[in-house]
């Protein structure tokens, strides 16, 4: 590979990092109308889409420390979002599961998200949608093998 194609990789890669980030920011305004932050969210939904789940984890997942997790969980846990079980397999341990409420919530603030996002792709040009359809396809396979 050619110097000049790994810079120009190197710059693809540095802006498609900061678009996503943007992208995600922006979407996430619509999360302020479910109640939670963004740390609660952000674990609710891996108990949603990854779960049952242990405390420990959830923690590494999330990339924070164990008692961390553990306030997050409790909240949860309050707002009657998550449900805590005995791990039958390991009795010292907990799995998290989300309740019929916690689903619907994330799932509420993903269809927000969704819609605010499909606004902003209406407003394109029939070829400006089918080059981001081929451009998500081909991102979907780069996701992929990181």
């Amino acid at each position: 590979m050619s110097n000049e194609a790994r810079v120009d990789s190197r710059n693809m890669a540095d802006h498609l990092h900061s678009v996503a980030i943007h992208l995600l920011r922006k979407l996430r305004r619509e999360d302020e109308s479910s109640g939670l932050n963004a740390p609660r969210l952000s674990a609710l939904s891996v108990i949603v889409f990854g779960g049952p789940i242990t405390l420990g984890n959830l923690a590494a997942v999330e990339q924070v420390r164990p008692p961390t997790m553990t306030r997050i969980v409790n909240a949860l846990e309050e707002q009657g979002l998550v449900v805590k079980k005995k791990n039958a397999e390991d009795g010292r341990s907990t799995r998290l599961s989300a309740t019929t409420a916690g689903k619907k919530l994330l799932m509420e603030g993903r269809n927000r998200r969704v819609r605010s996002l499909a606004r902003q792709i209406d407003a394109l040009s029939n070829t400006e949608q089918s080059i981001l359809r081929e451009a998500s396809r081909i991102l979907a396979t780069v996701v992929r093998a990181i």
